[in-house]
This record gives structure tokens, sequence and C-alpha cells, in this order.
């Protein structure tokens, strides 16, 4: 069979570069909700609808406040797959989307804030140190586990939406590809569960201070920068794919 006929290098960059820009916008809009809490002084004084209100603010937010940027983060990946180009139609988009983002939010946000991801790290750290486990170990197993209740409602949530490009992928690739970006949302939980330690400030008891912004702000790009390397790498892979067969 003949080859297929090559793209402008030109073409193909700026087609690498929207891909690029793309895939940044999750962290963008983490860092954006950051700009935004500084900049507007929300804090706990901030006045919410009351049954908001008394499900937002409580233990959770106080121990892990920045779990709120990986809310964020979950929500511009679910919408980022909503929006790309994709075999999906519209009515599967945005009926999955509506669903994906009902069950990410009540993973992370019911009963109160942290949902059964925080309960369920918090409740099996616990039990792990009062078993006599190190507190790193202690530690890792929850974080291990929030990882696993988030990662496993995104792609529930990407299968709602239904708009994968359809590419041949192996079972080993897939397997790989799914690993990656467990560990690195494992990675990126940790970090953000340890923004206290880090030097975080009170936040959501008194408004953050512009200290407390660029600590968040570089809490999150280190937390979420290897899950945006890992779908990078393990898309492009896959993308890959239909080229070398045409050749």
């Amino acid at each position: 069979m003949g080859r297929a006929p090559a793209r402008p290098a030109g073409a193909r960059q700026l087609r690498g570069l929207s891909r690029v820009r793309a895939a940044v916008i999750p962290l963008a809009a983490a860092l954006l909700a950051i700009g935004v809490a500084f900049a507007t002084g929300f804090d706990q004084r901030t006045v919410l609808p009351p049954q908001l209100e008394a499900r937002f603010y409580g233990f959770f937010l106080d121990r892990y406040p920045l779990f709120t940027v990986a809310i964020v983060y979950g929500l511009a990946r679910l919408g980022l797959r909503i929006l790309r180009p994709g075999p999906a139609g519209w009515p599967r988009r945005l009926i999955g989307g509506t669903l994906a983002f009902a069950v990410f939010l009540a993973v992370c946000l019911h009963p109160t804030f942290g949902g059964v991801t925080l309960r369920l790290a918090f409740a099996s750290g616990g039990t792990a140190f009062l078993t006599q486990q190190a507190m790193s170990a202690a530690y890792a197993l929850g974080s291990a586990l929030a990882a696993m209740v988030f990662a496993t409602a995104l792609a529930f949530g990407a299968l709602l939406i239904g708009n994968a490009p359809a590419r041949p992928r192996t079972w080993l690739r897939a397997g790989l590809a799914i690993v990656l970006r467990y560990l690195a949302l494992w990675f990126a939980l940790a970090v953000l569960g340890l923004a206290h330690a880090a030097g975080f400030g009170n936040w959501p008891r008194r408004a953050m201070t512009g200290e407390d912004a660029v600590l968040a702000a570089a809490l999150a790009c280190i937390a979420f920068l290897p899950h945006l390397s890992c779908v990078r790498l393990t898309t492009r892979r896959d993308r890959s794919q239909p080229a070398q067969a045409a050749a």
C-alpha cells in the first residue's frame, strides 16, 4: 500500500501546539480558581446559601483545602472531553457530560466536602496508623485509595461522554496508560494533601494571602504536571498508530 500523503511541517506544528494548549486547560482552570479565591478574598466568612454552606465548610475542607483545586481540575478534564473533536454526537456529549459531572461531584462533595473520596482516604489511613503502621505508610495508603475513587469517577465520566477518538490500542498499552495515569493522580492528591505541611495557611478560615496563593499554585503545578504529561504521552502514542498503519 502507498504511504499517506505527508502533512506540511507547519500544519503538524500547529496541530501539535493546539493539542498542547488543550492539554494544559485543566491545570490552567485550577490555577484560575486559586487566583479567583485570592482576588475575591473568599473565605469562611463569605456568605453562601445555608444548604451549600453546611455542605461546603467543615473538617475536610480545613484539613485538605487544596482538594478544591483537584475538583476544579477534574471538572475541567471532563469539560475538555466534551468539547474536543471526536466521534460522539452532541446529544451524547451533553447528556453524558451532565451525568459525568453529577457522578464526579457526588464522589467529591456528598454528603459534604470531600465526599466518599476523602472519607475513604481518611478512614483507611487512620486505620493503618492505629494498627501501628508508619505515618508515611498510612498517608500513602489513604492517598492511594482517594486517587482510586477520583480516577474511577473520571474514567466513568469519560465512558459516559464517549468522545474518545477511535484508535487501535493493544491491551498492554491500554493497561499501561491506565496505570500511569492512576499513579500520576495518586502523586497529585498526595502532594495536595501536604499543603499545610508545606506552609499553606489557614484558608478558608481566613482569606488567602499572596504567599498562600503562590504556594497553592506551585503545589498545583507540581501535583498535576505528571498527570498532564501522562495523558499527553499516551494520547500521542495512540494517535501515531493510524499513521503507521497507513504506511
